[in-house]
Formats: structure tokens, C-alpha cells, sequence
């Protein structure tokens, strides 16, 4: 599994070198001193976590295609210490830098307070700091048509739920999945389990294997890596999973029902075009839901499917965009 991850994490790399130093129709006409240079401080992952990460470095990889850019990256493995990490990308010259995942908001609040003229981007948490634009997703909403979703599937009426870690964010995640899960099947019970680390499919095996074995027979995770480890034993079990942040369905094809996308690709291209096209980035906190689709599902597969089935979960959207319905 570890040497899969360094192979997946070679070919990103080696992608991303080929693709910044080749041309295209856009970067033919900006000059490379003109173009814009951004910068992104990984979550702890990082490349090859097969969601998060992968996800934004995506999202760069189209802004660079498609606006012109140019993008540099930086990973917690190499620079030790998030702080030293955005540090390096601010003294490369960076036009903006980013900051993914909330784990890097203390160091990158730190950073930005030492550089008040540095423009920051800061990703899955709020800051305050006139410098910083916050983009946060309501996986509140895209958990709660997991939770819909998993109530469809589950024949047992027991159901897990693994996170990452014990943290805010991610209780948006579990306490979503729940109310769905209970709004189509309110006597179904739901396990939840923090892992405590999101880049161990070892943990995230043995926690859902400790599921099954109790009657649990679809479980969801949001747990970056640690998951995918789940969803594996869920296909070696012969039991359903949801996976998150990016469609997962190619890790466990027997076993994921559906993922939770959360579309930080979309969201980092959004907000990057709108600073090549009008020289600023979004001030404050930009936050993306079922309604902007920020959030959404993966396409329904593995289990059995039908129209009814599907309108069911397009009436619950359409309830959650209205607000009818409180998924937090």
C-alpha cells in the first residue's frame, strides 16, 4: 500500500513538472515574468492521499491550463513544519499562497501577521486577517445525501461512520451523514469512530472491519487515506462504503456506493479566476454548499438503482437548498 502511494505520488509530481514547463494557447500569450504564481502548502498528507490534496493540486493543475498561472507546492514531509512550508513559497515570489486544510490556519495566521501585503488563501477554515480569504463547503449538506443514500442501502439498519479526527470539521461530516441516514430510517443506528489520523489505511482497516463484525454493512468515511483503507476492507467484506472529497468508486469497485464530493478543485479555480480576471481575490469567507456545488454526491453505483430511488435523494437536495431541513 505505501509503495502504491509513493508510485501515485511520483506520477503527480512528474505530471506537474512536465505540465508547468510545457506550453499552451494562454501562456503563449503572457509572458512568464507577467504570470501569476501561486503557491499551496499541502494538508499532512498529502500528494496521493487520493482525496484532499490530490483534489487542489487538481484544481491548480486546470488553473494553470486554462488562466495561465503558474503554481508551485510545498508538503509537510519536506519542510517539516507548516510555517517553514509557506514561508519558502512567500520567499519564491508567489503572487498568492494557500493553505489547505485546517490544520494549517495556526501557522498560516502566524505567516500572514508577519507579511500584512502577502495574499493568502486559506482552505476547510475561517480566519479573520484582512489578508486571507477563507473557502469553506457545507459537508454538512453532501453528508446528509450520504446519510440518504447509506439508509437506501443498508439491510442491517447499522451503519459506521469513520473521521479522521475528533475536530469540529469533521463532527460537520457525522452529525450529516446521521440525519439523513435517520430521515429515511429513523430506528437505523449509526457508529461513529475518530481515527485520530487521516493517512493510515491500516487504522481505517481494522476500525471498519470492527464495524462489520458488528452488523454495521454500509459505512462512510472522511478520513482522507485512513478511509480508503476502510473502503477496501468494506470490499473484502462483501459491504458497502461512501467515500469522500473526490469520487472513489476506482479504489474499491465492489464496495463504494457513492461519494461525498466536495469540489475544492472547483472552489481553488473559482476563486483564482476571478483574480486574473479582476486583479483581487474574494474578500472574507467564501462558502460553498449543496446550492453553489460546493458539495454533492458521486454517481449511485454497486447497489440496485432506480428513478424512484433517485428522486428520493434529488427531494432531499431540493429540501436542504430550501433549508426545510437542518442538516448541522
Amino acid at each position: 500500500m505505501k509503495q502504491q502511494r509513493r508510485i501515485w505520488h511520483l506520477v503527480i509530481a512528474l505530471l506537474a513538472m512536465f505540465t508547468m514547463m510545457s506550453g499552451c494557447s494562454t501562456e503563449e500569450a503572457i509572458t512568464k515574468k507577467d504570470r501569476i504564481k501561486v503557491g499551496i502548502m499541502l494538508s499532512d498528507v498529502g500528494l496521493g492521499d487520493q482525496s484532499f490534496s490530490d483534489s487542489a493540486f487538481h484544481g491548480l493543475m486546470k488553473a494553470r491550463d486554462e488562466l495561465g498561472i503558474i503554481f508551485d507546492y510545498r508538503e509537510l514531509k519536506d519542510t517539516k513544519t507548516y510555517e517553514q512550508g509557506l514561508k519558502e513559497l512567500i520567499e519564491d515570489g508567489n503572487d498568492i499562497v494557500i493553505g489547505l486544510g485546517f490544520m494549517v490556519q495556526k501557522d498560516l495566521e502566524k505567516v500572514a501577521k508577519q507579511y500584512p501585503k502577502q495574499r493568502f488563501i486559506l482552505v476547510d477554515a475561517v480566519s479573520d486577517l484582512p489578508n486571507v480569504t477563507s473557502i469553506t463547503f457545507k459537508e454538512d449538506e453532501g453528508s446528509f445525501l450520504a446519510g440518504v443514500v447509506a439508509a437506501l442501502a443498508t439491510k442491517t439498519n447499522h451503519l459506521g461512520f469513520i473521521g479522521g479526527a475528533d475536530v469540529p470539521l469533521i463532527h460537520k461530516f457525522a452529525t450529516g451523514f446521521e440525519k439523513g441516514v435517520h430521515a429515511v430510517k429513523p430506528s437505523a443506528s449509526v457508529q461513529i469512530v475518530y481515527a485520530g489520523d487521516f493517512g493510515n489505511d491500516k487504522l481505517g482497516a481494522n476500525i471498519a472491519k470492527d464495524m462489520f463484525a458488528k452488523k454495521c454493512d454500509v459505512v462512510y468515511t472522511a478520513a482522507g487515506f485512513t478511509g480508503v483503507g476502510a473502503l477496501r476492507e468494506a470490499e473484502a467484506r462483501g459491504a458497502y462504503a461512501i467515500g469522500v472529497d473526490s469520487d472513489q468508486y476506482f479504489y474499491a469497485e465492489k464496495a463504494v456506493v457513492t461519494s461525498m464530493v466536495k469540489n475544492v478543485d472547483v472552489a481553488l479555480f473559482n476563486v483564482l479566476k476571478e483574480y486574473v480576471q479582476n486583479g483581487k481575490l474574494p474578500e472574507g469567507t467564501v462558502e460553498l454548499g449543496l446550492a453553489e456545488n460546493g458539495v454533492g454526491l458521486a454517481p449511485i453505483r454497486v447497489i440496485p438503482w432506480d428513478e424512484q430511488k433517485q428522486k428520493l435523494v434529488e427531494q432531499w437536495k431540493q429540501k436542504v437548498i430550501d433549508g426545510e431541513v437542518a442538516t448541522r
